[in-house]
């Protein structure tokens, strides 16, 4: 199984490069147990939050991206410094989650 994420800026358009990405396990009692973290490539991408020799399992996942060092970077104001995704896994297929953002908003979605 690989957890992936693309991070596009909606505001100029491009991948965004060098967002930090923070993947953790949210355990059933609410504690978090972090597995990593990588920096967007030069294509917006993370190819794979899940650490080498490591299998994730089913249950509840977090991903939060450092959205504010990006803008802050770029020498815009936003509103989100840090956007945080929980999501579940439930079987052993590949885990997309694209976020589209911009200095006021954001979406995402499971993507493929």
């Amino acid at each position: 199984m690989k957890i992936t994420t693309h991070v596009l800026d909606q505001a100029s358009g491009i991948p965004a490069h060098g967002v930090l990405v923070r993947l953790e396990r949210v355990q059933p009692d609410g504690s978090i147990t972090p597995l990593g973290e990588q920096a967007t490539d030069d294509d917006g991408r993370v190819r794979d939050l899940i650490p080498d020799g490591m299998r994730a399992s089913s249950g509840r996942y977090r991903l939060t991206f450092d959205t504010g060092a990006y803008w802050h970077m770029r020498g815009v104001a936003t509103f989100f410094p840090l956007v945080v995704i929980d999501f579940d896994v439930i079987d052993t297929s590949h885990y997309h989650v694209p976020l589209l953002m911009s200095p006021f908003g954001y979406s995402t979605y499971r993507g493929s």
